[in-house]
């Protein structure tokens, strides 16, 4: 199930969401650029800049910088897309209760945090780990504390097929959108994210798939540090 919307309007600006948002599209932008190009000097930090928990640990200091920006890259268009659509949906209200600069001291704190957690599980993983999903876990922690009742419209993708085929003999409303309430929404998806990470542990190369582990960091992260951050 994919969220399309919330039914939660605002009341304060929320640049921060937006920026980042830019920030991410731009960069991806750059990747694309660059290996259609060849630029082997932007595609060199590319690489670098990904969170990559052998060589993080071998030299903390020097590589801190990627707990931070493995998060502006991403692995392919749908990544993308998927990320961008979680942190306009829930990130605005968020950014809203808690205040730009504090938003994005949150955010970027939980892309840390959700890299290390990762990187402690598996620490001899040597695959790259890029996506602004363990800061938009964070998100969605903060997000179902605050308003676990407002309405989340979801796409559930396996429904669109059949709509499609109906729709073409019966005019029939769009049953693939489902309005939600936030702790049913983020709720299910917090299930989901434990049950893989908690699978991924069995694995013999817990690396070879989802970083789930950075999910349920930035998630946790998100839980634990929000209220501590909100306005009144």
């Amino acid at each position: 199930m994919f969220p399309l919307r919330d039914h939660n309007p605002n009341s304060r600006p929320t640049p921060v969401t937006w920026w980042l948002l830019a920030a991410i599209i731009a960069t991806y932008v750059g990747q694309v650029a660059a290996l259609n190009v060849a630029n082997d000097q932007w595609a060199q930090w590319m690489f670098s800049s990904a969170f990559v928990p052998e060589v993080f640990w071998q030299d903390p200091i020097s590589h801190a910088f990627t707990l931070i920006t493995h998060a502006f890259l991403h692995a392919d268009p749908l990544h993308l897309i998927g990320n961008a659509f979680f942190l306009v949906v829930f990130g605005d209200n968020v950014e809203a209760r808690i205040g730009s600069r504090g938003f994005l001291g949150f955010y970027l704190g939980a892309a840390a945090a959700a890299a290390l957690l990762h990187g402690t599980i598996d620490p001899q993983g040597w695959r790259p780990m890029v996506g602004a999903s363990g800061a938009i876990s964070a998100v969605l922690g903060a997000y179902i504390l605050w308003f676990p009742r407002r309405q989340v419209q979801t796409f559930v993708a396996p429904l669109f097929l059949p709509w499609l085929f109906m729709r073409l003999f019966l005019p029939i409303p769009r049953f693939f959108l489902w309005w939600l309430p936030a702790w049913l929404y983020i709720g299910y998806w917090a299930l989901i994210q434990f049950w893989e990470a908690g699978g991924s542990l069995t694995m013999v190369d817990p690396g070879a798939s989802v970083a789930w582990w950075a999910h349920v960091g930035g998630f946790v992260f998100g839980l634990v540090v929000a209220p501590f951050l909100a306005r009144k």
